[in-house]
């Protein structure tokens, strides 16, 4: 468990720096684009992550499945050529949709392939439990980001969302290369898992598709819960009103990274053991750590008074940012401890249990927002999504009482 507490402060703290980076990247976008540019900035941004979230059917926890049950070389290639694929198949989906940015539409796509890329080799990593490959990826892909796009901003003097997006370029395109040259050494020598080769290809690409459908329909679900307020909101008021639900949202996710660095080894662990309650006790150990570290960390941003962010960080135009936080801050530390549930039920291959859930969320999330958004605009938005992940991790927490037999004492238990 020692080794296991260090792999997770590490990823953690590889994830707070990374965010600190972020962060201030928010602040220089709030100056350099404005309230507008950033709502722009975060729907191109936002569209190519659901295209991504489609050709994770392949590309995203499929892999981790997969390869602890094959030899990781028969996962790769699948995966490499569903990245193209998939994307393709996202953006065509969303044009009719008008889900992509106008002028935007190639970039939403290139994008969609390499950070569908870098997402393979991050999780080959992962699976192969070089938890440190796997940090150096995220530290590339995430802390460069920053500097790349002052660079764009302040030498290529590109400052405007064209800046923004080559930035995106640069960074992911230097983590793809660093990814493939860290995964590469497990193609050229013999593995000592000994996992078994599929007997027939036709099958094995069948249960992959069979288990990343439900996979990527449960990314895509979640991933609509946080982010389909975007265009709801920019619907009926515009870009401005996106920028400030974007900055308030970002700087409240930035919680996160506490339960995505937790759930990402938990996923790792649970994966290698077919031992059920092994997997439990996993588990509940987790979702205490996650509760406790995300609550505290969630408390002290709710502290921060709203003149830091209009008068220091951001701008006048980010008035109501604090109210913004205010609504998603249940949602955040719900949405964090679901997290959990959600890479058991993955880890185990139980992936449909943590699909429904982020169904549920979804259709929690458009009613709200169908009464809220109208009435109280971003903070209605940004109420919505906090009753829609409150939503999922009720369901996720029955259903893993149900499965594994639980008592619900055993939450509150100290060890």
């Amino acid at each position: 468990m020692t080794s296991i507490i260090k792999k997770i402060l590490e990823t953690i703290g590889v994830r707070y720096f990374v965010a600190a980076l972020s962060l201030a990247l928010i602040f220089v976008n709030a100056k350099v684009l404005g309230v507008s540019g950033m709502g722009l900035a975060g729907l191109i941004y936002a569209s190519a992550n659901i295209a991504v979230i489609f050709s994770s059917v392949l590309c995203g926890s499929t892999i981790v499945y997969f390869m602890n049950r094959y030899d990781f070389r028969y996962v790769f290639w699948p995966a490499y050529g569903w990245a193209f694929t998939g994307s393709a198949i996202a953006c065509a989906g969303m044009i009719p949709l008008g889900m992509l940015p106008a002028g935007f539409e190639p970039d939403v796509y290139a994008l969609a392939v390499i950070l569908s890329l870098v997402t393979i080799h991050s999780r080959i990593l992962l699976g192969k439990g070089h938890i440190r490959g796997f940090n150096i990826t995220y530290l590339l892909q995430g802390g460069l980001l920053f500097f790349s796009i002052l660079f764009f901003y302040l030498i290529a003097n590109v400052r405007d969302v064209r800046g923004y997006v080559w930035g995106l370029y640069a960074t992911n395109g230097l983590a793809w290369g660093v990814s493939l040259w860290l995964i590469f050494p497990y193609f050229v020598r013999p593995s000592t898992d000994k996992q078994p080769v599929p007997q027939s290809v036709r099958i094995f690409l069948k249960e992959m598709f069979v288990y990343g459908l439900w996979s990527s329909a449960d990314n895509l679900a979640e991933n609509l819960t946080a982010r389909l307020n975007y265009f709801l909101l920019q619907r009926l008021s515009g870009y401005s009103y996106v920028g400030l639900l974007d900055a308030g949202t970002k700087i409240s996710e930035s919680v996160w990274h506490i339960s995505r660095s937790v759930s990402f080894i938990s996923l790792s662990q649970i994966a290698k053991t077919s031992d059920m309650e092994v997997q439990r006790r996993l588990t509940l150990r987790f979702i205490k750590l996650t509760f406790c570290a995300i609550t505290f960390v969630m408390g002290v941003v709710l502290l921060i008074p709203e003149w830091v962010y209009t008068d220091y960080l951001f701008s006048a135009e980010f008035t109501g940012i604090s109210k913004v936080i205010r609504c998603l801050a249940a949602g955040i530390i719900t949405l964090g401890c679901n997290s959990i549930f959600s890479h058991y039920f993955i880890g185990t291959g139980k992936v449909k249990y943590s699909t429904i859930c982020s169904c549920i969320g979804l259709l929690a999330l458009l009613l709200s927002g169908y009464f809220l958004i109208p009435a109280y605009g971003v903070s209605g938005a940004a109420l919505s999504t906090s009753i829609a992940f409150t939503g999922m991790l009720a369901f996720s927490l029955v259903v893993f009482i149900k499965l594994t037999g639980t008592k619900l004492k055993e939450f509150f238990r100290i060890r």
